[in-house]
């Protein structure tokens, strides 16, 4: 697996990973700590790459566009703010979410819950009152 790591992260995480055996980046390897997320999400995607992120921004554009990539792995809330720790959290949940990555997913993590969206993020339907 082929990862972005965001500019809400250190690029410790992007060294942990690559430690670890992944081909990671951060946005600052590309000079694009500065870049819309638009853009950031359209690099990942010609690249083949999952973003990780603690700005919820990606998830909401890739469910407006429709989009099935690039996959993210989200963030959220209670995760741990070192980077050692935080590369040893998305470690920990790479084999269970792993399938779901490769083929199109937002992945939410939030201490030690994970939840998994499919892309496309489908409109869920409203029901009549």
């Amino acid at each position: 697996m082929r990862f972005l790591v965001d500019n809400a992260l250190s690029p410790l995480v992007a060294d942990g990973l690559r430690a670890a055996g992944y081909d990671a980046v951060h946005v600052l390897d590309y000079g694009l700590q500065a870049a819309a997320d638009d853009f950031i999400l359209e690099r990942a995607k010609a690249e083949s790459r999952i973003i990780i992120s603690a700005d919820t921004d990606f998830g909401t554009a890739l469910a407006l566009r429709q989009s099935t990539a690039p996959s993210v792995i989200l963030l959220r809330r209670r995760f741990p703010r070192r980077a050692a720790e935080q590369v040893a959290l998305i470690l920990r949940c790479l084999p269970r979410v792993e399938e779901a990555l490769l083929r199109g997913a937002i992945v939410i993590v939030e201490g030690s819950r994970m939840r998994v969206r499919q892309l496309p993020v489908t409109p869920r339907p409203v029901e009549d009152a």
